[in-house]
């Protein structure tokens, strides 16, 4: 702490001397063989300091960037409030920190994965899936799933065996991004098994996860959960057909009040009821720069904007994964096919279906609410880069979603050390804390974490994601008038 401390006081010492001495337009370069450690971008002015580390240093001072054109005074009207207080909106382009400096901070071997920690991990959901399952099959013989009296039993078993199974598929997710073991085969066996069981194939959400951690928060580019800007100049179209209801339409019919709630019914329907086959199929919420895409079908499907082939989705050797992974899922598909001819679709959407409908509702829930807020912006292709993205991720309550944190811990805290794993994918689940830790201690200002409730949440995200508009450099949430309502 005290060398800490002294570095701190000769870093300020040499910022004033050269603040006195008017040098503005310079790079000066001087040995501090003194400093022993290596500290994070710091300034007086418009100097700062580019590197400082030890023991032999060369600390590199230069001119800071004006930024003139950054929008000091955001427009804040319509812009509501979550548990953050706009801290997102309050951050400016000079002050994020660098890859560099994040990545310093993180403890040393976060990112090398540890195999049999790992399977030790997988069994544990594994067995809890299992577990669930047989109970299901023992439940069969009092419980026809084909008689409506027993579907509320059903329910309840597809809520708890769907929790118990996520945990499969965050460990699948590890896979897809090389922190569930250095044995790539093993990792790719894991991951394809695991995302075929789930109806998912899995190279081709390897590689647009992939392009959703680069593009996270970009308003052309991003993968999941990218706003649509509503071009429409009034609620009604003049237009005979059908579209989709917006907020204002609904509230036009309905009143604010009931409006409003419709508006959150019915965005909680399309994301945990449908969202995420839709993003499967034909690419639902991704952004316009790739048109509509298909992790079934590795060509573009159209129906959006002009195809760049550096931001195709899935280029080059991608397009023969695609099928391969078809392979997994057609298998998979088949087998259900069988069941249901041979049992029965009651028996077979009781014991598959139910669980996997809740796996799927608890996936959107957790990247929904990773990447949305009303006061959580979005970017422009010029303005946005990795660390915008990655900063723009939020770690929520989940350990608080029972009394024994028992959820979080059977989805292997995926919501509660999500910055984390923003910044560097390769960090496996039970590196997480520390890795989310640290960067909370040395980059407090940086860190979104929003304390409301999980159900809370999504309520007030499903009521006030209607409207975005671009401010300055940012797009954000305009929720006037409905402020109260949120």
């Amino acid at each position: 702490h005290n060398q800490e401390l002294n570095m701190r006081f000769e870093s300020l010492a040499t910022f004033a001397f050269l603040v006195l001495r008017g040098s503005s337009s310079t790079t000066v370069a001087f040995q501090a063989p003194c400093l022993r450690a290596v500290v994070n971008e710091a300034a007086v002015g418009r100097l700062q300091a580019v590197s400082v580390g030890g023991p032999e240093t060369t600390t590199i001072l230069t001119t800071r960037p004006s930024h003139q054109d950054e929008d000091d005074g955001m427009d804040m009207t319509g812009v509501s409030l979550s548990g953050l207080q706009g801290q997102a909106l309050k951050w400016k382009d000079a002050d994020y920190p660098t890859v560099a400096e994040i990545r310093r901070v993180l403890p040393e071997g976060c990112t090398e994965p540890d195999t049999l920690t790992s399977l030790a991990y997988l069994s544990v959901s594994v067995l809890g899936t299992v577990a669930c399952t047989v109970a299901g099959l023992n439940m069969l013989s009092i419980a026809d799933p084909s008689n409506i009296l027993t579907w509320p039993l059903w329910t309840l078993y597809s809520a708890v065996t769907g929790t118990v199974a996520m945990g499969l598929w965050v460990l699948a997710h590890e896979c897809g991004h090389g922190a569930f073991s250095n044995d790539k085969r093993l990792q790719d066996t894991v991951g394809y098994v695991l995302h075929s069981l789930f109806l998912v194939p899995y190279y081709s959400w390897q590689r647009s996860h992939a392009v959703h951690h680069r593009y996270t928060n970009h308003m052309e580019l991003g993968e999941t959960h990218v706003p649509k800007i509503d071009t429409s100049s009034s609620s009604t179209s003049s237009s005979s057909s059908w579209r989709l209801p917006t907020r204002a339409s609904l509230v036009d019919q309905l009143g604010k009040e009931e409006g409003t709630v419709a508006w959150g019914i019915w965005q909680t329907f399309l994301h945990l009821g449908i969202g995420w086959p839709a993003y499967l199929l034909i690419g639902a919420t991704g952004g316009n720069a790739r048109g509509m895409t298909s992790h079934f079908y590795p060509e573009p499907l159209g129906g959006g904007g002009e195809q760049d082939t550096e931001e195709e989705l899935f280029p080059g050797k991608w397009k023969e994964k695609v099928y391969k992974s078809d392979i997994g899922v057609a298998a998979v598909l088949s087998g259900l096919i069988a069941w249901a001819i041979c049992n029965g679709p009651a028996q077979m959407m009781a014991m598959y279906g139910g669980p996997y409908l809740v796996v799927n509702a608890w996936l959107v829930v957790y990247t929904w609410l990773q990447h949305t807020d009303v006061d959580v912006p979005h970017f422009s292709d010029e303005d946005h880069n990795y660390i915008k993205g990655a900063l723009h991720t939020i770690d929520r309550p989940y350990d608080k979603l029972d009394p024994y944190g028992l959820i979080d811990f059977l989805h292997h805290k995926i919501g509660t050390t999500h910055v984390a794993h923003h910044f560097d994918s390769r960090i496996p689940h039970y590196k997480a804390q520390a890795a989310t830790d640290a960067i909370k201690e040395h980059f407090s200002n940086f860190y979104l974490y929003e304390p409301t409730p999980i159900p809370q949440a999504i309520w007030r995200i499903a009521k006030g994601t209607a409207a975005i508009e671009k401010r300055g450099k940012r797009w954000v949430w305009n929720n006037e008038g409905f402020e109260d309502k949120l």
